[in-house]
């Protein structure tokens, strides 16, 4: 018996000198009131902004506020019920979204978790949704072109890879319907395409994900969620977690396409978060920090050099205004920080022009330099023609005497116009583009009634695409269009309309 005693103490000392012991200090806690999503602790004086803080039955929430002798949490989850008294801890880490390959095709939370009874994620890595953008010389020049297949953005208002391209307007003039084709149109295209829904409706947002599941290849997309049944602080969470995910995809080396719909429903988001933690108003009640709030976001967007890997993330936020007043606080703000905006208008969508861009209040800081060869060749003038023609138009509808010259440019004006109209789901290929706009130039459409304009262009169109295989080929592979081959189609259309 004192043998085996023996034994089983030698093995017990041998557990103890193999354990090793330190002293573990951590910092509590105590919720001093709660409220509308918010929580005031007493206590975590070395708690960082935006540092994930953990309470005592569960729910997780990011310091918001550092007050001299409290902290304002917001609150990310209120499953248990957290109640005055109640215990938190620090967590020493900002609040990050888990990421993996096995995101595409997803539908998320506001903090990443699948919500579409989808397999559980696996082997996936922690990414922090607050983080520095990139450094100046960590980025490139944007030179490639990201195309949206819509004619009058591919031609007069380009967009790079890289680029952060505003598109802004009233509530029903069609903002939503642009991003959701530019998603579409990269089917065909190695581009991943991710998109934020912050307080939108869940039957707008369900009717999305069912066109882009219909018209596009959710293979290639991934879906946050914050809807208006949503609190503040997921709403304004999400777009932070939907910008971890495109950095992740980023660093690999991928072009990343970004939507946020929209951030004027963040702005408000945070601007309520603001009053319920009695910060200062400002402008419009929105705190002194908004501008902050989005720049800090949309720098992240970037073109990365060859040496960290080459990939980029496109950013189209999308604004709203009110009765087409860009003036006002977030959009100015939002167009001061952006490479450009596409002002979508009331009047012309009315009228029935869509997609309603308006070319005069729009722009692309990027323009040129993200066009390839061939859409240069031919959209060059583009813009500034259809300006023409939309000042000198007015003319028409007093019924007044216009030079010849004029009366040419109003015809050839309504034709582009035409050209340019398309309906929804329907992207064009960068070859159907650049043919479309050499027929308007060629002047064959200019005695063509307007109503069979996009008609007889698509007939056209298809035969030239037909008897000229290897110059489709060159403008669909290289970008490239040369002289002789320009005019090779300039000759081929007027024959087909003699």
């Amino acid at each position: 018996m004192e043998k085996e005693f023996s034994i089983f103490f030698e093995k017990i000392k041998e557990k103890v000198k193999a354990s090793r012991f330190s002293v573990g200090i951590t910092e509590e806690g105590r919720v001093l009131s709660i409220g509308d999503g918010i929580v005031h602790l007493a206590g975590l004086r070395d708690a960082k902004l935006y540092e994930l803080i953990k309470f005592a039955h569960g729910d997780e929430g990011i310091v918001f506020d550092l007050d001299v002798d409290s902290i304002g949490v917001v609150l990310l989850t209120e499953r248990n019920g957290i109640r005055a008294g109640d215990t938190a801890y620090k967590t020493e880490r900002i609040a990050s979204v888990n990421v993996s390959e096995g995101l595409l095709g997803r539908i998320l939370d506001a903090l990443g978790n699948p919500i579409d009874n989808g397999p559980k994620l696996e082997q996936t890595v922690s990414w922090p949704i607050e983080k520095e953008a990139p450094s100046l010389l960590q980025r490139d020049f944007i030179t490639e072109p990201l195309y949206t297949g819509i004619k009058v953005i591919d031609s007069m208002l380009a967009i790079g890879k890289g680029q952060r391209e505003l598109i802004i307007g009233d509530s029903a003039t069609g903002k939503t319907s642009l991003a959701i084709d530019t998603v579409i149109n990269q089917k065909n295209s190695r581009v991943i395409s991710i998109y934020v829904a912050i307080g939108q409706k869940k039957s707008h947002v369900l009717k999305i994900i069912e066109e882009i599941k219909r018209y596009g290849d959710l293979s290639k997309t991934i879906f946050v969620i914050a809807d208006a049944s949503n609190s503040f602080g997921l709403q304004f969470i999400a777009p932070y977690s939907a910008m971890a995910i495109a950095e992740y995809f980023l660093v690999k080396g991928e072009d990343v396409l970004l939507i946020y719909d929209d951030l004027t429903k963040h702005a408000d988001a945070y601007r309520s978060l603001s009053l319920l933690l009695k910060r200062s108003p400002g402008r419009e009640a929105y705190p002194g920090d908004i501008f902050f709030i989005h720049s800090r976001l949309l720098e992240r967007s970037a073109k990365l050099n060859q040496k960290n890997g080459g990939g980029s993330i496109t950013a189209l936020p999308i604004v709203e205004t009110q009765q087409g007043r860009i003036s006002s606080y977030i959009p100015t703000n939002l167009i001061s920080i952006t490479d450009g905006q596409i002002y979508l208008d009331t009047f012309l969508f009315n009228k029935g022009i869509r997609p309603a861009v308006d070319v005069s209040k729009s722009v692309s800081r990027i323009g040129g330099k993200a066009q390839v060869e061939a859409m240069k060749a031919v959209a060059e003038r583009l813009k500034i023609d259809y300006s023409r023609f939309i000042e000198v138009e007015v003319f028409t509808k007093f019924g007044a005497h216009v030079e010849e010259e004029t009366a040419k440019l109003i015809k050839r004006g309504e034709r582009l116009r035409e050209i340019l109209k398309q309906p929804q789901f329907h992207p064009f290929t960068l070859e159907d583009e650049v043919l479309s706009f050499i027929i308007l130039e060629s002047g064959v459409l200019d005695n063509v009634a307007i109503t069979l304009v996009d008609k007889v262009c698509k007939e056209i169109t298809n035969a030239a695409k037909t008897a000229f295989p290897e110059i489709i080929r060159r403008i669909n592979q290289d970008g490239l269009l040369e002289k002789k081959d320009l005019e090779a189609l300039k000759v081929f259309i007027g024959k087909e309309r003699v």
